[in-house]
């Protein structure tokens, strides 16, 4: 995200060179380099047994069914994100969560930061914003995952590391 005005104080920034970033936003009044960040996002492939959890929502890929995902809300950590997402959108809770690597999206400027998790316990349950939800075997959801390259990386590595 490129900031031309102050989030504090709504002043125009104007830029200052900060070394190996070259020339960055900065606000005078509050001594503030306002440095360009793209937003953290987590995706998680949760396991049970010989199969994962996909689900299909519309808004994201209109023929393609994803791994739970969600955006890292501010005062919380990414694990903590993984957990709540998947809680909000299924129901469920989750346990051994690792971490797989990241990945980044330009198109919407987000650093995917991608994991794996066992199913714990609880019943599916989806969300409003989830249309469809289940477990497929592993084996079969790349067939299921025709738009979300992201989420295809993510089934192979899932499927080297179980």
């Amino acid at each position: 995200m490129k900031f031309k005005y102050c989030p504090l104080c709504g002043e125009k920034l104007i830029e200052k060179y900060s070394w190996d970033e070259g020339g960055v936003p900065y606000c005078k009044r509050h001594n503030i380099m306002y440095f360009d960040t793209p937003k953290p996002c987590i995706v998680v492939g949760v396991l049970k047994e010989d199969h994962v959890l996909l689900l299909k929502q519309s808004y994201i890929f209109k023929n393609s069914k994803v791994l739970l995902s969600g955006y890292v809300s501010s005062g919380e950590t990414v694990e903590e994100t993984v957990y709540r997402e998947v809680k909000e959108e299924a129901g469920i809770n989750i346990k051994d969560l690792r971490y797989l690597g990241s990945d980044y999206l330009e198109s919407k400027d987000i650093v995917m930061l991608t994991f794996m998790a066992t199913y714990k316990d609880g019943i599916l349950n989806k969300s409003e914003e989830v249309e469809w939800i289940d477990w497929i075997p592993i084996e079969e959801a790349i067939d299921h995952m025709e738009e979300d390259e992201i989420g295809k990386k993510i089934i192979k590595k899932i499927m080297k590391n179980y």
